[in-house]
């Protein structure tokens, strides 16, 4: 007997033919003692259309308001997805979020899991039902609804997996793995067998969007073993876990990803005192703005400080509106900000002692003809921001220089 759970993203589910699909595909697969739960995403662009459809009654909807509209969106594919299996033949129920048990901060559109009570669940596995989860959602401690911004439903699986005791948590999506970069830019990408829960947290932290980074991280906190594979086909795809079981070559640098969903914020002429760094980041932090990349320089003149850091574009506007409201309060700066701006990275448990690894990416980009703007490092991966349009040539040159015979 195995207990499973097995994440559909909105591709798997766009239809009622893709639904059935699902159903049969569930079915062929399940052994009889097989223990199943499914977290569902919402049906096709679904999402978007809500967006879309929000955008015409307001451009500042409330939060709250935008989680309870954009719930529903799973609400759909539980449901309908739960009748399937029923007209199979296969006892099935669904569940939102709050009724799984998974229980969120109050951090609406970005709300994280703090834990899940997966009685309701597991009773229903008893009762030798197939559990049907909508991912993407949440529940307060007040009962308001939240969700868990994009990708979402990844972190629900992996979640719901740990809650449940899961032997397993597979992603299945449109991509049947983990490439060592994106394979719709780089031809040549290859899929990887297996790879580190650090690795890919890094990967996907840095703009590979195969999984999200909470979903990675819980599996990690909780040590599930993730299997990230396609919808559309048998093959085995990519597991993500503590260390790898087999390793085919000792490969030093493990993926090339980029994100195009970035803003760079220059702030200058700020005072070179202690606390003004605080300042700035605690403000940001209180607004929900992730920081990413932070650069600080000393003038020689006048002895102020220029910083540079970038956020995702998606917090632009709470970055800006933190940032202007610091101006007068510490005696006025100027600010400027970039948005044709991308991040390109290389990750690698491999690099800790290689050197010249950073000095092999510095050098392809600049073959490449390619500028860097700013730098960051960590201890498995190292990041360029460059201009957005050279990102389809920095990727290429990078994964070139590292997988020369892929």
């Amino acid at each position: 007997m195995a207990i499973l759970v097995k994440k559909f993203g909105g591709s798997s589910v766009a239809t009622p033919e893709k639904m059935h699909g699902i159903v049969d595909r569930v079915l062929r697969e399940k052994k009889p003692d097989d223990r199943i739960v499914i977290v569902v995403s919402a049906m096709g662009d679904s999402t978007d259309d809500l967006l879309d459809l929000a955008a015409k009654v307001t451009d500042s909807m409330p939060k709250r308001e935008l989680d309870m509209l954009l719930s529903t969106g799973e609400q759909v594919s539980i449901a309908l997805l739960a009748a399937a299996f029923c007209s199979k033949g296969q006892p099935a129920v669904s569940f939102t979020g709050g009724q799984a048990g998974i229980h969120t901060s109050d951090i609406h559109s970005k709300a994280t899991i703090l834990d899940v009570d997966a009685k309701r669940v597991i009773k229903a596995l008893d009762e030798g039902k197939i559990a049907i989860v909508a991912g993407f959602q949440g529940i307060t401690e007040e009962g308001d609804i939240t969700t868990l911004g994009r990708g979402g439903s990844d972190t629900t699986a992996v979640a719901v997996a740990a809650g449940i005791k899961a032997d397993f948590c597979e992603i299945y999506t449109d991509v049947d793995g983990v490439y060592t970069s994106d394979p719709r830019i780089v031809p040549n990408a290859q899929k990887m067998n297996e790879i580190t829960f650090a690795e890919m947290l890094e990967l996907a932290r840095l703009g590979a969007g195969v999984m999200q980074p909470r979903a990675v991280e819980y599996g990690e906190h909780n040590s599930v073993a993730i299997h990230v594979r396609s919808t559309f086909k048998d093959d085995p795809g990519t597991i993500i876990r503590e260390e790898y079981t087999v390793q085919e070559k000792n490969f030093v640098i493990r993926g090339v990803a980029h994100d195009t969903n970035v803003a760079k914020i220059a702030v200058k002429g700020v005072p070179d005192q202690p606390g003004v760094a605080y300042k700035i980041f605690s403000a940001l932090a209180n607004a929900n703005v992730d920081v990413d990349m932070i650069i600080q320089s000393v003038r020689d003149i006048d002895g102020s400080n220029d910083i540079l850091f970038t956020v995702a574009k998606t917090d632009l506007v709470e970055a800006t509106s933190v940032v202007e409201s610091l101006k007068d309060e510490m005696g006025g700066f100027n600010y400027d900000v970039e948005i044709n701006v991308a991040k390109v990275s290389i990750v690698g448990a491999g690099m800790l002692g290689s050197p010249g690894i950073a000095a092999g990416m510095f050098g392809a980009l600049a073959k490449a003809g390619i500028n860097i703007a700013a730098i960051s490092t960590s201890e498995i991966s190292v990041s360029c921001l460059i201009k957005e349009s050279d990102v389809k040539n920095a990727v290429n040159a990078i994964h070139e220089h590292f997988f020369p015979n892929n």
